[in-house]
C-alpha cells in the first residue's frame, strides 16, 4: 500500500527541503517522490545531507514540468492546503485520509498522490482544483506556518497508521466486484471533451464562464466515477458532438 503512495512537491525552492522531505517519507516507508518544476536543483550537498540517510529518495525522484503529468496515473489526488478559497472543495484531516487509503489503495493500479505547494505560497487555486480533495492539518491558528518537510511528516505519519491498522494484506469491505476508478489522465481527457461539447451546444462560453468548469470538475472529483462510468459519460458527449454537427438538427440552449 505504501509503495502506491506519491508525495507531490511543486516549485520547491530549497535543496535542504527536498532532502528533508525524503528522510521524512522514509521514517514512514513511502518512496515515491516527483518534483514538479523546482525552482532548485535537486541534488545537492545539502539535499543529500538532510536527507540523512534516505539520499536514494532524492536520486530516485521524477522531475517533471506539470502537475498534471506528475498525477497522471493516480486514481486519488489531494492537495495540501491551509487557506480558505473563493470556490470551496471538499476538505479532509489527516486523520480521515489515512482511515480512506486501505480502501482507495485495495486496486493494485490505483495509486494516490499528496500535493504539497511552494514554500512561500503554497498551491494555486488552478493546482488545487487538479485535486479531488484539499487536506488541512489543524495547526495553531496563532501560528500556522509548517516546514514544508513537517508538513510531509505528519500526512506520511498518516499514511504509515492507516497501514499499520489496516495491516499489509489489504481486502476490499463489500462483496460486489471491484471496478478500477478512472485515472487523472482520462478525467483530464473527460474534462477537455466536456468543455468542447458545451462549447459546441452553446452552453458555455469561455469569455463569460462563470465558473462553470470549476464547479463541474468539483462535482466529478466529488463523484469518484469509475473508469467504464467515465467511458459512458464520454459516449454521452460523442453522440451529443453528432447531433449538434447533423444539419437541421433541433435543440434547446440552456445557460449555465
Amino acid at each position: 500500500m505504501l509503495d502506491r503512495i506519491r508525495i507531490v512537491l511543486i516549485g520547491t525552492s530549497h535543496p535542504g527541503n527536498i532532502g528533508a522531505t525524503a528522510r521524512a517519507m522514509h521514517n514512514m516507508g513511502l518512496s515515491d517522490l516527483a518534483l514538479v518544476a523546482p525552482r532548485c536543483e535537486p541534488l545537492t550537498s545539502d539535499s543529500i545531507s538532510r536527507a540523512s540517510g534516505a539520499d536514494h529518495i532524492v536520486h530516485a525522484a521524477r522531475v517533471v514540468g506539470s502537475l498534471v503529468e506528475a498525477i497522471a496515473d493516480c486514481t486519488l489526488a489531494v492537495g495540501a492546503s491551509a487557506r480558505s478559497r473563493t470556490l470551496p472543495w471538499p476538505m479532509i484531516a489527516p486523520r480521515e485520509l489515512g482511515s480512506r487509503l486501505p480502501l482507495e489503495l485495495a486496486d493494485a493500479e490505483a495509486r494516490v498522490a499528496l500535493v504539497f505547494g511552494r514554500e512561500d505560497s503554497g498551491l494555486s487555486n488552478a493546482e488545487l482544483q487538479r485535486c479531488h480533495a484539499h487536506v488541512h492539518i489543524p495547526t495553531n491558528p496563532d501560528f500556522s506556518s509548517l516546514n514544508l518537510a513537517a508538513a510531509v511528516q505528519v500526512l506520511a505519519y498518516e499514511c504509515r497508521l492507516a497501514w499499520l491498522e489496516a495491516g499489509s494484506d489489504v481486502d476490499a469491505q463489500d462483496d460486489e466486484p471491484h471496478q478500477p476508478l478512472a485515472s487523472h489522465r482520462e478525467l483530464e481527457h473527460y474534462f477537455a471533451h466536456l468543455e468542447r461539447t458545451l462549447i459546441a451546444i452553446g452552453f458555455h462560453d469561455p469569455t463569460q464562464p462563470r465558473q462553470l468548469m470549476a464547479r463541474l470538475r468539483r462535482f466529478t472529483l466529488r463523484a469518484r466515477p469509475e473508469r467504464m462510468e467515465l467511458n459512458i459519460l464520454r459516449g454521452i458527449l460523442s453522440a451529443t458532438e453528432k447531433c449538434s454537427a447533423t444539419p437541421g438538427s433541433e435543440r434547446d440552449e440552456g445557460t449555465p
